[in-house]
């Protein structure tokens, strides 16, 4: 910023305007807010498809792994949605999700937790990589 302040009259005209009167303030941070909203917005509605035959032919393309992702994670989202539909506690899964586990389909039986290798598992691979050196 002092590059700015040293170097361009402009930016030392904007910082006395915006210090001396709140109208210029507020309307240049309308400015530098606002209207990059509104134009990424336009941007976005412009770019955005809803073409159904597009939509269908991409499909038509997908790869089989993209598709069987697709389905799984349709397959969870609506499994999500039905328990909170009931009124389930949720809270198992971001407590699975944090400490790396995998979730069942069961609730409070889902958490199930990445086999650890034992210390002397450790101990030995580590003893036999020694031993390729």
């Amino acid at each position: 910023m002092s590059i700015l302040w040293e170097k361009s009259e402009t930016w030392r005209w904007i910082v006395r305007k915006t210090r001396d009167s709140k109208s210029f303030f507020f309307t240049f941070a309308t400015v530098c807010g606002v209207v990059p909203g509104v134009i990424g917005y336009c941007v976005m509605q412009l770019t955005n498809s809803r073409n159904p035959e597009l939509e269908a032919r991409l499909r038509q393309n997908a790869r089989p792994e993209s598709l069987m992702m697709g389905k799984v994670n349709q397959e969870r989202l609506a499994e999500y949605l039905g328990e909170l539909q009931r009124k389930q506690d949720t809270n198992d899964r971001y407590v699975a999700a944090l400490k790396g586990e995998t979730l069942t389909r069961n609730p409070y039986v889902r958490i199930q937790p990445i086999p650890k290798q034992d210390n002397m598992e450790s101990d030995k691979e580590q003893k036999i990589e020694k031993d390729k050196k």
